[in-house]
C-alpha cells in the first residue's frame, strides 16, 4: 500500500482533507443528505424521550411506593410502642389505687393466732 492510498483511506474516514498549503479542510456535505440526517434523527429523538418520560415515571412510582411501605412501616411501629406504653402506663395506674385485693370464692381452712412471744393458740 502506498502513501497515496493510504492518504485517501484517512481523507474519507475523517473526513477532512489537507490542501497544499497544509491546512486542513473539511469535505462539504450536501443539504440534502445533511436534512435527511435530520430526518432520520427526529423520530429516533422523539423514541428516546418518550422512553426516558417512561423509565423516569415508572422510577418515580417505585420510589413513591417505596416511600408509602416505609410511612405505613414507622406508623405501625409507632401505634405498636404507644399501645404498649398505654397499657404499661394503666398497669401501673391500676397497681398504684389497687393496693389490697379482694377475693370472693375463698374458704377459710384454719385459723391461727399468734402472739409476740411465739406461742400459738
Amino acid at each position: 500500500m502506498n502513501d497515496e492510498e493510504k492518504k485517501i483511506i484517512i481523507s474519507r474516514i475523517s473526513e477532512y482533507r489537507q490542501n497544499e498549503s497544509g491546512e486542513f479542510q473539511r469535505t462539504p456535505v450536501s443539504p440534502l443528505n445533511r436534512w435527511l440526517t435530520y430526518a432520520m434523527l427526529i423520530p429516533v429523538v422523539v423514541v428516546m424521550v418518550f422512553a426516558g418520560i417512561f423509565f423516569f415515571a415508572a422510577f418515580l412510582a417505585l420510589v413513591a411506593l417505596a416511600v408509602v411501605v416505609v410511612g405505613i412501616r414507622f406508623w405501625w411501629l409507632r401505634h405498636k410502642y404507644e399501645k404498649a406504653m398505654q397499657q404499661s402506663n394503666n398497669i401501673t395506674r391500676q397497681s398504684a389505687t389497687d393496693q389490697t385485693e379482694f377475693i370472693e370464692d375463698a374458704q377459710i381452712i384454719e385459723e391461727t393466732e399468734i402472739h409476740r412471744d411465739g406461742q400459738r393458740k
